[in-house]
């Protein structure tokens, strides 16, 4: 007879079943939520004459996937602004209004001008030295010979200065909020001198940013943000 109390015998430890990592641990939807991204912010849908409208199910056939990872992608694309769902219509890209964009600018201006001072107090010397280097290729008058490649050009110096603040927070509520933005850059860095002033207006930051001028760096990247921010409001008609 067993005189051992109930409970007393050690249990054999469960059998650990070992697997490999996974290469790509994304899931369907996550893959499906970053292709549909990129083709909506390539789609340049400010210069689109009509609206843009996404047919779910010939999105899931090009993808290779089922149509539920794509309607996961679609209510996350929602949620984010990035598209709408109208009832027995479909599903289309969302075109910002003016004053929904000059929000967003404003937002962005004061998120960069933070960047901008944080640069100045943390960054190192070679880090600020990337952001110059990224303007040599346009100097002595090929601007306007490489505008596109200017404008993909301005875009990363955008993201490159939330970047180089090494704030978790801010990199985070920048985000989004720039791959709005990024559109309309696009579409108005072509638009009356707007590309000269450009480079002139990073060429004036870099330098502040390299002399450490706190004060001076946030105040023109700030500045610089509602200056885009004056130009939509006095010539984006298109906007509304």
């Amino acid at each position: 007879m067993n005189s051992d109390p109930i409970g007393s015998r050690e249990e054999a430890a469960p059998l650990r079943v070992a697997l490999a990592p996974l290469d790509d641990t994304s899931t369907f939807k996550d893959r499906a939520y970053a292709s549909l991204k990129d083709v909506i912010v390539s789609l340049n849908v400010y210069e689109q004459p009509n609206e843009v409208r996404l047919d779910e199910r010939r999105l899931a056939q090009d993808l290779g996937i089922s149509r539920t990872p794509v309607r996961e992608a679609m209510a996350q694309l929602e949620r984010e602004g990035f598209v709408r769902s109208v009832p027995r219509r479909g599903i289309y890209v969302v075109r910002k209004t003016k004053k929904e964009v000059i929000e967003m600018i404003t937002a962005w201006a004061a998120l960069e001008s933070m960047a901008a001072r944080l640069i100045t107090t943390d960054a190192a010397e070679g880090e600020i030295a990337q952001l110059r280097r990224m303007f040599a290729k346009f100097e002595n008058g090929t601007l306007h010979a490489k505008l596109d490649e200017y404008s993909e050009v301005n875009i990363d110096f955008h993201q490159t200065i939330i970047r180089m603040s090494k704030n978790g927070v801010l990199i985070g509520l920048a985000e989004n909020l720039f791959t709005h933005m990024r559109m309309i850059r696009r579409k108005t860095i072509g638009e009356s001198d707007r590309a000269d002033r450009s480079i002139r207006d990073h060429m004036n930051i870099i330098e502040a940013l390299e002399a450490r001028d706190t004060e001076r760096a946030g105040n023109l990247v700030r500045d610089h943000a509602l200056g885009l921010a004056e130009h939509v409001r006095r010539y984006a008609d298109y906007l509304d």
